[in-house]
């Protein structure tokens, strides 16, 4: 089992950007272009592009999505993306059209059918997105949180077939304080799932740190602000990580 390195593109008003926990008020621009942005992760190395459409989370629809698309086509690796992902119809428009991955996020609570209809469609093309706040799963663009725990989803959802998930510790997320190591690696370790980290990753010993429980299933960790602001080199961190044995 290999460790992958997500770095990740936020797109709200057609521009790359970062949020601070989540919080639409807590905005920094990083780039007008999340098209180039995504070409310069490519060009460091980066197997996979993690995009997330801050809009269309909020909207409960895709908004930008022809962006999206076109950096999918354009790139030359797979492109991941969650962000307002409830219906089928744009599920489909996405994985025919070039993304190789879709990520589920609140419809995974909110309509378990539909979750259940994705995965039985497409399968290991699909990510979950669990996305919890003191262990409890938010939706809705992190706006709200329910009553149902991280661990609790993910058991449930292995038994619909998911493999992938992305788990996010939403107090962590912009803040690079460090991941929450020991939850995910709990997580992925309870759940017999594939965990993909994000939120809170600042330094590359986060990434050697997370990558040392590959055995537990922690495939990868998205990174976000600690690249923006240069306290992490994605060439090098990868290197890094390819070299852990």
């Amino acid at each position: 089992m290999s460790f992958t390195i997500y770095p990740a593109i936020d797109i709200r008003g057609g521009k790359c950007v970062r949020l601070l926990q989540g919080d639409y008020g807590k905005e920094t621009v990083y780039g007008d272009s999340p098209l180039d942005m995504a070409k310069e992760w490519a060009f460091q190395g980066a197997a996979w592009i993690h995009m997330v459409d801050l809009d269309g989370a909020k909207a409960g629809a895709p908004v930008n999505d022809e962006l999206v698309l076109s950096a999918a086509r354009a790139l030359g690796i797979p492109v991941q993306i969650g962000g307002g992902l409830r219906r089928m119809k744009d599920v489909d428009r996405y994985l025919f059209g070039g993304v190789q991955r879709v990520i589920i996020g609140t419809a995974a609570i909110q309509d378990q059918p539909f979750a259940e209809e994705v995965l039985a469609k497409y399968g290991d093309r699909v990510a979950i997105g669990i996305d919890a706040r003191n262990g409890f799963v938010a939706t809705h663009g992190w706006l709200e949180t329910s009553e149902v725990t991280a661990e609790e989803l993910v058991k449930v959802l292995v038994g619909k077939g998911a493999q992938t998930f992305i788990y996010t510790d939403i107090s962590r997320d912009g803040t690079l304080e460090g991941p929450n190591t020991e939850a995910t690696a709990a997580l992925a370790k309870n759940t017999g799932a594939e965990i993909i980290a994000s939120g809170g990753v600042s330094v590359q010993q986060d990434l050697l740190e997370l990558a040392g429980y590959q055995a537990e299933g922690v495939t990868g960790a998205i990174v976000g602000k600690a690249l923006y602001t240069g306290r992490i080199r994605l060439s090098e961190a990868i290197k890094q990580v390819k070299e852990l044995k």
